[in-house]
């Protein structure tokens, strides 16, 4: 059997309550997703991985249910004007490239390490990477909430703004300017992570806000766009080698399709530095997740030896701290939808 076709054999077996925890699980990466536009893989990716699921597996069946939700999502906030649809486009060209070569990497792994070994390439880079943006956004997210809520354009955007380097890019919905060859970086980098541990809205959307200067709630919403591009792309890559579990697929998306839509309305009642502060704290908490999760791995490849039960405790530990980021993004992101839709209502009533 060719060593990148899954073994059916290795697809989990389901029952009532793993299916209702991955209805749950995407019903709360939808509603980040929406809120957020990363997606909502730091959620889901690790919430299929924390039942058994192989991380190859949970990669390629997180992006073949991301692409509809995304499109739901994007049009959702297409009409609240939040998307720049040409900025979306030009991201997603290069980020297709970056799929494709995350996709090899992981088939290379793969090869050298088996499932083992990209189950900790997998939770490596989801610790690495929440831990290293989640940390950057909450402070940024800190600084704007103490400075009224008043978002500014990042020193490292303005200067990469100033640089006349053809082609020179106009994009009006974001109200920014800049060359093509610094959105080309970023548009890769996303598609490379979405392909290998399918999150590319880590580097997408703080991409977007720092490096080019887009505003917060319109990288987030622009996201959607690329992502959808993304998803469709890396879902036949994926799909042709056997690592989509479409039952995987079609529970989460369910949940996702409901919670996309209401995490996009949230947006309408929030300031955009709470966006930052929800990413961040969820970013954190998972990364606690997967790093408890580390040692399992270690132990599967002989680098760690570590008791039978100790183990379990760790698993337990690790599933209990991801159901705590579930738990904490979705009470954050409903919170401010509660307290935003009140305040509208009493300035409506106010005018009245």
């Amino acid at each position: 059997m060719d060593i990148l076709t899954l073994d059916p054999t290795k697809f989990i077996d389901l029952n009532a309550t793993g299916v209702c925890f991955l209805f749950i699980v995407g019903f709360i990466g939808g509603l980040v997703s929406g809120f957020i536009g990363s997606g909502g893989a730091f959620v889901l990716t690790p919430g299929m991985m924390s039942l058994g699921v192989p991380g190859t597996v949970a990669v390629a069946s997180n992006m073949c249910h991301k692409f509809p939700k995304a499109l739901v999502g994007a049009i959702k906030r297409f009409r609240y004007g939040q998307v720049d649809v040409k900025l979306g486009l030009v991201m997603a060209a290069s980020a297709a490239v970056g799929v494709q070569m995350g996709i090899r990497i992981q088939q290379v792994i793969l090869e050298k390490w088996g499932q083992a070994g990209s189950d900790l390439y997998v939770s490596l880079s989801f610790v690495a990477v929440l831990v290293l943006v989640g940390g950057y956004v909450m402070r940024d997210a800190l600084r704007c909430a103490r400075s009224g809520g008043v978002e500014t354009t990042a020193p490292l955007a303005l200067r990469l703004q100033a640089i006349d380097l053809p082609p020179m890019l106009t994009f009006r919905r974001s109200g920014i300017r800049i060359s093509l060859w610094f959105t080309l970086p970023v548009g890769f980098a996303t598609g490379m992570l979405a392909a290998t541990i399918a999150v590319g809205g880590f580097i997408g959307v703080p991409g977007m806000i720092y490096v080019m200067g887009v505003p917060g709630l319109m990288a987030s919403a622009t996201e959607l766009v690329i992502a959808f591009v993304m998803g469709l792309g890396g879902s036949i890559n994926w799909a042709m080698h056997g690592m989509v579990d479409i039952r995987l697929v079609l529970i989460i998306l369910g949940g996702s399709l409901l919670g996309v839509q209401l995490g996009a309305i949230g947006t309408t009642y929030v300031r955009e530095h709470m966006i930052k502060m929800v990413m961040a704290v969820i970013m954190l908490i998972v990364a606690v997740s997967r790093g408890i999760a580390l040692p399992r791995y270690l132990v599967q490849l002989g680098l760690m030896d570590v008791s039978p039960e100790t183990l379990g405790v760790l698993g337990k530990i690790s599933f209990g701290s991801m159901c705590l980021a579930l738990l904490t993004g979705a009470v954050i992101i409903l919170g401010s939808m509660w307290k935003g839709r009140a305040a509208a209502r009493e300035e409506a009533h106010g005018q009245a």
